[in-house]
């Protein structure tokens, strides 16, 4: 139930960097207009959207990454997006994250739920809340 509130200061010889991510039904966001598109897209075609706010340098992320990967195959309804906050640091800001990984879960374009940290049983609980949940 771990989370990262600080980049470390030391870099740690990059050896846990090769943790998969993104994989399975996961999309990476790398710019603005392709998060705009992914949520128009899933406004049209009436699926809620997880955007994982991630680092690669966060240990817990690194933790929750395969767990996240698994979730998207198992939940094709849902689409699965991942933003490293780091590569879009404005726009994490934007979103206000205070830690990582912070996990929005989004309807319409409008956040319906939120959770903060490497938590699995919460995370799965919260997906099951939203997609038992009236559109």
């Amino acid at each position: 139930m771990g989370n990262c509130t600080a980049k470390p200061l030391a870099n740690d010889n990059d050896s846990d960097h090769d943790v998969e991510f993104v994989s399975g039904n996961v999309q990476l966001i790398t710019t603005k207009e392709a998060w705009d598109q992914k949520l128009e897209q899933a406004r049209h075609d009436g699926k809620i959207v997880i955007a994982n706010f991630t680092a690669k340098w966060c240990g817990p992320c690194k933790t929750i990454a395969p767990y996240y990967c698994e979730l998207s195959e198992k939940h094709p309804s849902i689409l699965f997006l991942l933003v490293d906050v780091d590569e879009l640091a404005d726009f994490s800001t934007s979103w206000d994250i205070k830690a990582t990984p912070t996990f929005f879960f989004l309807r319409d374009g409008e956040e319906i739920d939120k959770l903060v940290g490497a938590n699995k049983p919460e995370l799965e609980k919260k997906i099951g809340a939203v997609t038992k949940s009236p559109t």
